[in-house]
Parts: structure tokens; sequence; C-alpha cells
């Protein structure tokens, strides 16, 4: 019997790794699994398919198993004998991109998380309440974007005050002693893109790594950058 392993090998065998388009290679991992389970359905060995093909059944075990690639000559002849077309063989189903987020009061502060936990940049949708407490300061490596949705936010960079109003946005060094605050009596609501480090820092879930200072005082000797870039929209 003529093995297809003196065949000749497939334009994604010969291709290096690096160079395989991540798309491909995630249609490459489901030929296998979806060989089997029509092969399956169909109440076939691999024997009695190596018959049928003319492939042996080591082959066809590997293609199977996703050792051995696939390519023209091998899935040709398998998908005729399990009568199985070679568009539905290659089908791409992406994954469901959509995100379940989740909701966390801390205080007058409310928080929905609407990135994956892996995501390296966290985005929130932040509700601030108005509250007669003083606004903490904190400080932390990275940058941090804002954006008012509704409402006015009272922002304080290091030593000056600014009031953010909604459809405006803000983009700023973290290392500069930072808050925010609703004002006018209104709550704000706010999208906020952070990373870890600033996660940490500002939602009390995760625990304050640096000790907050209040705006009148006690803050922490810290290196005090430019602001980075106020953008009104």
């Amino acid at each position: 019997m003529h093995d297809a392993d003196d065949r000749v090998l497939s334009v994604t065998e010969q291709a290096p790794e690096e160079s395989r388009p991540g798309l491909t290679q995630a249609v490459l991992r489901e030929v296998g699994p979806r060989l089997r389970t029509a092969r399956l359905k169909r109440d076939l060995t691999l024997e009695a398919l190596s018959e049928t093909t003319g492939i042996s059944a080591s082959t066809l075990s590997r293609l199977e198993s996703g050792k051995r690639a696939p390519n023209l000559e091998l899935l040709i002849p398998v998908t005729r004998a399990l009568r199985l077309s070679l568009d539905d063989l290659l089908m791409w189903t992406a994954p469901d991109p959509r995100i379940r987020s989740r909701t966390q009061r801390f205080g007058n502060l409310t928080v929905e998380y609407l990135s994956p936990e892996s995501a390296p940049i966290q985005t929130f949708k932040m509700t601030l309440t108005p509250t007669n407490e003083p606004i903490q300061t904190r400080s932390h490596d990275g940058y941090e974007w804002c954006y008012v949705l509704r409402g006015r936010a009272r922002v304080i960079l290091g030593d000056r005050e600014l009031v953010i109003e909604a459809g405006q946005a803000a983009e700023f060094d973290t290392r500069l002693p930072h808050g925010v605050a609703a004002v006018g009596g209104q709550p704000v609501e706010i999208l906020a893109m952070f990373n870890r480090s600033g996660e940490r820092i500002h939602l009390p879930e995760f625990g304050a790594i640096d000790r907050p200072a209040n705006r009148d005082g006690g803050a922490r000797e810290a290196e005090t950058p430019e602001i980075n870039r106020y953008i009104d929209r």
C-alpha cells in the first residue's frame, strides 16, 4: 500500500512556524478532530478508511491527532470517503468576542469591568457619587486614560486641578499623584483604561500598594513629570 507520508509535503509543513497566520493555525488544529468525528459517525475504523482511501492507518491516525499536517493529497480522498466537503472541514468558527462584564461597589465607587481578566490593559466604566471626603491621590507606574461619559469630573494631577466635562478625555503619566471625584452634586460616569499597576492601586479589591495621600497634605515624595495630554473632543 502506498503510504501518503511519501507524498509531497503541504505548504503548511514547509512554512516556518512564525510565518503562519494565527487564523490558519487555528483552522488547521480543528481538521483532525473534525475528521475523527466524521469517521466515528460513519462507524468506520481507521483500517476501513485506509482501505477506501489508500492512505495508511498510521497516517490517518496521526492526521486525526494533529501529529500530521493536513494537505490536499490527504484531505481530498479522506473527505470523499467520509462524504464531507472541504468547505465544512475547513470552516472557521470565530470565538464569541463578547465580554461578560461584572460590577462591583467600593463605597461611593461603582466599577464595571469591561476587559478580559487576562488583558494587559484593563478597561472600566467607573461611576463616582458625590462625597464630602477629600480626594485621595495615588501614584504608580504607567499611564492612565479617562473619558467622561456623563456628569463632570474633578481631577487632581499633582498641584493642578482640572474639571473634565462630558465628552472630554484626559491622558497622563500616573507617576504624578492623581485623584478624581464627582462635581456639582451629581454622579459622574467615566470610561477609564490603565494597566495592572493602576488596577491594584485604584480598586480596593486589589488593595493599595502605596499609602494614599489626601489632597490637603501628607503627599509622599514622588517624581513629578508633566501632564502628558489633555484632550478636548
